[in-house]
């Protein structure tokens, strides 16, 4: 295939023009050209290695294959159909295969370990150093000094989590999207905001019914489980969405094996590099130093939001009791009974809120912020996308020069994979004198806009792209040059939050926030009086959100420790939260059966990253506080310490780097209103 768009590096993916047909082939050339140079390379002798001989090919071939394959993935995630999936899944292997074959290459590894020791590492700069010593330290975890037998079974284990992980994605996803409830009588949908209620009657007006139907992805479920007076509604709707997945439903979505496959082939992974356990190799890339530390960490942060969630658990209880006329409260009775209590509290509601944030005006107040820190403007590019509900944007310094480009994908869609992400489309390095600039995809699930108006967006959904924008801030501002330290590359996993935990500080300042609001009826901005309501309401209930963090951390930290010994992974669930929750879900509820984080995604032995890195991203945040919190010099001083560095040095130097001190956990605390 002469012709195959997926192997075009010229500049931007080409959607449009890419289909199922062009992936096998696609990667299959890329794979046997990868193979061939990789024989070419090793051929060298250690004398006479060098940066440009042997790092930069590699380095190339290396892109070429990520930029293919993670288009391909990019589409299988935003796109996905069964023969999109079933083509992704049939090159998964291969993909997989490669990599193992490529961090246990002996003499690969032998040339890293003669660049290193050889007196021209001397010569290298900073970001190369780092490169070579990452390159060692993922050798060695990639089986490169295991013997043969066991180097195969690395490669076999490699090759079968990703599968196992893939899958566990896919039956979250079919789950999801094979439920819904149609409602016949509005009577029923009593409570229910009138714009979810015509988003409902579309959609099954799209079905062919009449009436209203709702789904499990989250712009329907949630408002269903907040507004919805219905009580036998909510708990069915409840059931379906805390069982998906699981040993309930069709036997072909069910995660209980996988989850246990999975663990089983990560402690086998963990014991044949030579460590106890999966926790132990999953830190040795990462800030935190041992399991005790993280422990240690995550009890005390419990031990110190325990009374306020305490409190919040009592508080809900009584109004329920008083107010509500429920006496015991149930789980499907909490997102309810919440909304209540805080619009009761401090008389206001997310969607009296909501129709203040329409989509444009939160893009425009959002791309202040980030001219107003930065000196930078985010403006409107042509680019091929992937569907028609896509944007794409460029950012640029105060002299014109491209600093970056992104792709907007805000709404949900049933063959989209749920919540939010961002991920690299293109890394910066600079090649034969010329930068290659950095891209990357900006990815939500709100709700689309209806009737021709713009979409309105939710504080919580603001809080959330601000989130990920930080992410793709923290890839696309980055000034090193060499690709694998460069953007978000190289970075300590539990240090990756900090500047997309940093960027949600800004959407609870009036002069940021009152600028990106405009009443979608009469036009008139956000009230000061709403915006001091939300600021009171800012931590309602956060002792029990801290705590269910810290039971999901901690869950997942004991069980990649391996504590389920023989019992099961309910079990050991339903012993962290007799530890530490003080809300407690049904029997019923099957949590771990779409905890993609640790199954399918990045953070396996690393869900306590979110914690870890918000104590760093609220301490960065008080020097803003401290300093003004649009101070473009300040804000000039964390793009040149944090943003603008990658992986060249630790995320703890950075982090000094910009505050002048190690972290403390005081301001997320104060932030958090737990003091």
């Amino acid at each position: 295939m002469t012709h195959n768009p997926l192997l075009d590096f010229s500049g931007l993916p080409r959607f449009g023009k890419i289909t199922i047909a062009h992936i096998t082939p696609a990667i299959d050339q890329l794979l046997t050209e990868n193979r061939t140079l990789i024989t070419q390379l090793s051929n060298q002798s250690d004398a006479t290695v060098t940066w440009e001989n042997f790092v930069l090919p590699l380095e190339d071939a290396n892109e070429r294959l990520s930029r293919a394959w993670g288009t391909v993935s990019h589409l299988n995630a935003v796109m996905n159909s069964p023969e999109w999936r079933a083509a992704y899944n049939e090159n998964l292997p291969k993909i997989t295969g490669y990599y193992s074959e490529l961090t246990q290459h002996p003499d690969l590894f032998r040339l890293f370990r003669a660049l290193r020791q050889d007196d021209k590492f001397n010569n290298l700069n900073t970001a190369q150093q780092t490169v070579i010593q990452h390159e060692l330290r993922d050798f060695r975890l990639g089986g490169a000094e295991l013997d043969g037998i066991k180097k195969e079974r690395f490669r076999a284990i490699q090759s079968e989590l990703a599968q196992h992980s893939a899958r566990f994605e896919e039956n979250i996803l079919d789950a999801t999207n094979a439920y819904a409830l149609y409602v016949d009588c509005a009577e029923d949908l009593t409570g229910l905001p009138e714009d979810v209620m015509r988003v409902a009657q579309a959609a099954a007006a799209r079905d062919q019914r009449k009436g209203w139907k709702f789904t499990l992805h989250a712009p329907s479920y949630l408002p269903f489980m907040q507004y919805v007076v219905h009580r036998g509604l909510r708990e069915q709707m409840y059931r379906a969405y805390a069982t998906r997945a699981s040993e309930t439903g069709p036997a072909e979505w069910d995660n209980s094996t996988l989850m246990v496959q999975i663990l089983n082939l990560r402690q086998e992974e963990a014991r044949l590099l030579g460590f106890t356990n999966y926790v132990e190799l999953s830190l040795a890339s990462k800030m935190a130093e041992t399991p005790q530390q993280v422990e240690a960490f995550l009890s005390d942060l419990a031990q110190r939001a325990r009374p306020f969630a305490e409190r919040d658990r009592d508080d809900l209880h009584e109004f329920a009791r008083t107010k509500l006329g429920i006496e015991t409260l149930q789980a499907w009775d909490i997102a309810f009974a919440s909304e209540q209590l805080r619009q009761a509290l401090h008389h206001f509601s997310d969607q009296e809120v909501r129709q203040y944030f329409p989509e444009s005006q939160v893009l425009s107040g959002l791309f202040k912020l980030i001219s107003t820190l930065y000196g930078l403007e985010v403006r409107p590019a042509t680019a091929a996308v992937w569907h028609p509900d896509v944007r794409f944007y460029e950012i640029i310094d105060a002299t014109g020069e491209l600093i970056g480009q992104f792709y907007l994908d805000l709404y949900a869609r049933e063959h989209k994979r749920g919540g939010a992400w961002m991920d690299d489309t293109i890394t910066r390095r600079k090649r034969h004198g010329i930068i290659q600039y950095p891209v990357t995809y900006l990815t939500c699930n709100f709700s689309a806009p209806a009737g021709g108006q713009d979409a309105l967006f939710t504080h919580d959904e603001v809080l959330t792209l601000f989130h990920e924008f930080g992410h793709g801030l923290h890839h696309l501002m980055t000034q090193v040059e060499e690709l694998s330290v460069s953007g978000i590359h190289g970075v300590e996993w539990d240090a990756v939050e900090l500047p997309s935990q940093f960027m949600e500080n800004f959407c609870w300042e009036w002069d940021v926030l009152q600028p990106m609001t405009r009443h979608i009826k009469h036009g008139t901005p956000l009230p000061r009086d709403l915006f001091n309501k939300m600021v009171a309401a800012k931590n309602f209930q956060s002792g029990l959100f801290t705590l269910r963090q810290i039971e999901f951390a901690l869950f997942d930290l004991r069980l990649h420790r391996g504590e389920i010994h023989g019992g099961s992974i309910l079990k050991l669930l339903n012993e962290v939260r007799d530890e530490v929750a003080v809300i407690t879900p049904p029997e019923f509820n099957r949590f771990p059966h779409s905890f993609a984080h640790i199954f399918s995604g990045g953070y396996a032995a690393g869900y306590y990253s979110y914690k870890w890195a918000e104590v760093l991203s609220a301490d960065v945040y008080s020097l803003f506080e401290e300093q003004g919190v649009l101070s473009q010099e300040v804000g000039q001083r964390f793009w040149r310490e944090i943003l603008a560095v990658g992986g060249v040095r630790s995320a703890r130097d950075s982090f000094i780097a910009f505050r002048g001190r190690e972290p403390s956990v005081d301001a997320l605390l104060r932030h958090n209103g737990m003091v």
